[in-house]
């Protein structure tokens, strides 16, 4: 994912919903300054301000993260392969640690998104948690995670899962400094 197409993307909703930025700031919970860097950065810093910038403007994750109109089943063989979107679970430029690999990109309508999704370990950052409207569904397939949820702490290990409302503050990293990935399911309703 490019940040001029998630730029362009945000400017024609904002532009055919006459929306300005100040107003999806504030309908999206977001600063000015965040949604404008979202627009203009190389890497889209957060999946979960995306979420509720796709909230606000009534349109679904999806549209951030395809083009597609396949109103049939949607298939994806495990021999395909795609470019990833990073996101980091911040706000901030300097954390992208989360590659997404979409398994239903090019099915149109969606109200889940699945996921495969490498964990790199974050570094020595203070976790900042985040929330959006929707709950998830995690399956750790190889590799340790930490979730941050609310006041608690899990960890899973590969074969392990986790189910909750995203609503409530929460962070998904490794839980050393080795890499993993997961099975995610989000949905996000609107």
């Amino acid at each position: 994912m490019k940040k001029s197409i998630v730029g362009e993307k945000i400017n024609t909703l904002c532009t055919d919903k006459n929306i300005s930025m100040a107003e999806l700031a504030e309908r999206s919970g977001l600063t000015t300054d965040q949604i404008e860097l979202i627009i203009n950065s190389d890497t889209v810093p957060s999946l979960s301000a995306l979420m509720k910038i796709a909230r606000a403007l009534g349109v679904r994750l999806g549209t951030f993260l395809d083009d597609s109109n396949e109103l049939g089943p949607v298939i994806h063989k495990q021999t395909e392969t795609s470019e990833p979107a990073s996101f980091s679970s911040q706000l901030s430029t300097s954390n992208s640690h989360l590659d997404f690999f979409s398994l239903a990109s090019s099915k149109s309508g969606r109200h889940m998104e699945p996921f495969i999704i490498d964990i790199k370990p974050a570094g020595s950052h203070e976790p900042i948690l985040s929330s959006h409207e929707g709950e998830e569904f995690i399956y750790v397939l190889k590799g340790s995670v930490k979730i941050n949820y609310g006041k608690e702490t899990y960890l899973l290990n590969s074969g392990d899962s986790i189910y909750y409302d995203s609503i409530i503050d929460h962070l998904v990293s490794t839980s050393n400094d080795e890499p993993a990935q997961i099975l995610a399911v989000v949905y996000s309703p609107f």
